[in-house]
């Protein structure tokens, strides 16, 4: 197997170690757009350390709307930090995050909100504040997978959180992502799946260099007099077909 190189290894040490006394030490007295700028400039970074390049396609000149819920299928921790690349959101994420190494903590500290599985009180609670934080100007993202899925494949959509975009009266904003190798294959590092841990994932794709990751945005969708399950149902089909993806 593939060494990773020490320097790459010491860039990335020291990309979370800044990360950790930004959140711990400047944050408190940034604003929010102040916040939004650190972490996009953060994430490019931490994806250029990882050797991920990224390309952000634009389908139909899709435009980004503001205010809206914004979904992505979910492949990889990566994720959140190619979409936080091009723009900063506040993450719904599963619980279990919040105890990676590191990176739990970063979530945390930059605004993720943390949802238990199967919980259903705990659904209720971060949708009414999902929809307080769509009113507050902020970008609230989810993956409506509800966790990560091999690459080629696009799972059912849970329609709960949809409801968010629906009292908030906002679109949804959907973006579909992928990572490709050099020969333009699906890139075998880049699925986060199974029983391995997200230390076994980073260590993977840095000994897999030349990640090449393609953020497609789709055309906004209105929720006005939509339901949360008729949202779900078109929203999977838009991604699944950016994605050339026949479930």
């Amino acid at each position: 197997m593939r060494s990773i190189p020490f320097f790459s290894l010491l860039r990335l040490a020291v990309h979370l170690g800044v990360g950790l006394v930004k959140c711990g030490l400047l944050f408190p007295f940034l604003d929010h757009a102040g916040k939004e700028r650190s972490i996009q400039k953060w994430s490019a970074q931490l994806i250029a350390i990882c050797g991920v390049t990224l390309q952000l396609n634009n389908v139909a000149k899709a435009e980004p709307v503001s205010p809206a819920l914004i979904i992505c299928n979910h492949i990889s921790w990566l994720d959140i930090f190619v979409i936080n690349s091009v723009h900063a959101c506040r993450f719904v994420a599963k619980s279990d995050i919040r105890d990676w190494p590191l990176i739990g903590w970063l979530c945390d500290k930059s605004g993720t909100i943390f949802i238990a599985r199967g919980k259903q009180r705990d659904v209720r609670r971060i949708y009414a504040g999902l929809v307080q934080s769509i009113h507050n100007g902020e970008r609230v993202a989810f993956f409506p997978e509800g966790t990560t899925a091999p690459q080629g494949t696009v799972l059912p959509f849970h329609a709960n959180l949809f409801e968010a975009a629906i009292e908030a009266q906002v679109p949804v904003q959907a973006y579909a992502i992928r990572y490709r190798d050099a020969a333009g294959n699906y890139h075998p590092a880049a699925d986060f799946i199974g029983e391995m841990s997200f230390m076994e994932s980073m260590l993977m794709i840095m000994r897999h260099p030349a990640m090449h990751a393609e953020l497609i945005r789709l055309p906004a969708v209105s929720s006005t007099g939509a339901h949360r399950r008729e949202l779900a149902v078109t929203m999977h089909a838009k991604i699944a077909q950016a994605l050339e993806v026949k479930n």
